[in-house]
């Protein structure tokens, strides 16, 4: 058993393993925050870090100086649907210049499965948006998961991986990578801020971007690997 076990964990890639870890940890901490949304009652982690954003028995008004309210704004719009269609669409016509269609194609079921999955678990789940404090930005659809916190992740990520096949060293690569992730990061933050969504909503968006981000990158390895999708296309 235990020479079965070296010889599985020899023939896995140290990457494709921290990407298998890291779809199931999402998936494990997607399960343990619907539990969190279905309750009857916002959990406390959710009201205390939503009130921590607030001046003390002031819900309607925001920590900060004055202009940050303003900027807050500015970053939340990176994970807008506008925004992300715009820089998804400007990536696959460039793609498609480049005539790589199957990296296009790629790019394209990534994003719109991120979309789609995001869509039916909201349907699922179907959270109201918070009214601990007052919502700095105007939303109507429902609050579980955040859709700026995963499509962001599904998109920056999966930009982030595309990129980093072409660049020339590890630096570079860490580089663009960590950017994904830190502006995938301040999106979700930057919703909890502007009281649109319980933290929990924000963690369970990271938690399903990450996990379907890895999955598709795994997608595209294998299937680079089987020939079917040539890494020049």
């Amino acid at each position: 058993m235990k020479s079965t076990a070296n010889a599985l964990l020899n023939k896995l890639e140290f990457p494709v393993l921290l990407a298998g870890l890291a779809i199931a940890g999402g998936l494990w901490g997607l399960v343990e925050l619907i539990e969190v949304a279905h309750a009857t009652t916002p959990h406390a982690f959710d009201t205390e870090i939503l009130l921590a954003f607030r001046h003390a028995g002031q819900p309607d008004s925001p920590i900060g100086p004055p202009w940050l309210e303003g900027a807050v704004r500015d970053v939340t719009a990176l994970g807008s649907t506008a925004v992300l269609a715009l820089i998804t669409t400007a990536t696959i016509v460039y793609l498609l210049l480049l005539r790589r269609p199957l990296t296009a194609l790629f790019m394209f079921a990534a994003v719109a499965g991120g979309q789609v999955l995001s869509s039916l678990l909201k349907f699922e789940v179907d959270r109201p948006r918070p009214d601990l404090v007052s919502h700095l930005v105007t939303e109507t659809s429902l609050s579980f998961p955040s859709g700026h916190a995963m499509l962001s992740a599904v998109t920056y990520l999966t930009l982030g991986s595309l990129a980093a096949r072409f660049l020339p060293d590890r630096r570079t690569k860490v580089f663009v990578l960590g950017l994904a992730v830190l502006t995938t990061v301040l999106i979700g933050a930057s919703r909890v801020y502007l009281g649109v969504h319980w933290p929990s909503d924000v963690l369970a968006g990271w938690c399903a971007g990450f996990a379907w981000a890895m999955l598709c990158w795994l997608a595209a390895r294998l299937l680079q690997r089987r020939k079917v999708v040539a890494d020049s296309d």
